[in-house]
């Protein structure tokens, strides 16, 4: 299913939700199944897009892409970190020299999901900032193939050499860390997913 047909599907179901919820009819209604079966189709067919066709992504698309990743799951509702939406061509370039797995030659935007050290869980727990992150990333990954865009996740964190030069860029104070990179923009071709279900890797209840 092309990325078109994924967010026409999404926008139609919330449409005729939307739509029976104002007229107060039943008829017509979207069933609970065909925002399920919308929302596994989007995570299934998502996929890295590195090239990009040019056109600019509009600052509302960017933040509703950015509130989806401030709804990802967080240890103790901490919520442990920042993002960093880069949209100007020189910036983006200047990321792309420091960091040359970026894919930003062609992007229209990046978001850098950073940790913010302030607000992690103390002791032990300090690290689980890479994973709330990592969650917010998905959520931001997915909610931009929904919304027609493609995008990569490119690593930062904890490669030395990456965090310097990607927080110098950004000016990022220390005690803001880059977790990652997402490049994105509009694909200039259709990038078909990998299939990687293994069953083998599944096991129920014991190894």
């Amino acid at each position: 299913m092309t990325k078109n047909n994924i967010l026409g599907a999404v926008v139609g179901t919330a449409a005729l939700v939307a739509g029976t919820a104002c007229s107060g009819s039943k008829s017509g209604e979207a069933s609970p199944a065909d925002g399920a079966n919308a929302v596994i189709e989007n995570i299934m067919t998502r996929t890295s897009v590195r090239k990009y066709d040019g056109r600019s992504i509009s600052r509302d698309t960017l933040e509703t892409i950015v509130k989806a990743g401030m709804a990802a799951p967080t240890a103790m509702n901490k919520q442990p970190w920042a993002f960093v939406v880069v949209t100007e061509r020189e910036l983006l370039d200047s990321l792309e020299s420091v960091h040359p797995y970026s894919n930003l030659a062609t992007a229209a935007a990046a978001i850098v999901v950073c940790g913010d050290m302030k607000n992690t869980i103390e002791g032990d727990g300090r690290e689980y900032w890479v994973q709330d992150c990592s969650a917010a990333t998905e959520n931001v990954l997915l909610a931009a193939h929904a919304l027609g865009l493609g995008a990569v996740w490119c690593g930062v964190y904890p490669i030395a050499e990456r965090v310097a030069p990607v927080s110098r860029v950004l000016g990022l104070p220390g005690d803001i860390i880059p977790l990652n990179i997402i490049a994105m923009g509009y694909p200039d071709a259709e990038v078909q997913p990998k299939d990687k279900w293994k069953p083998q890797n599944v096991h129920y209840n014991r190894w």
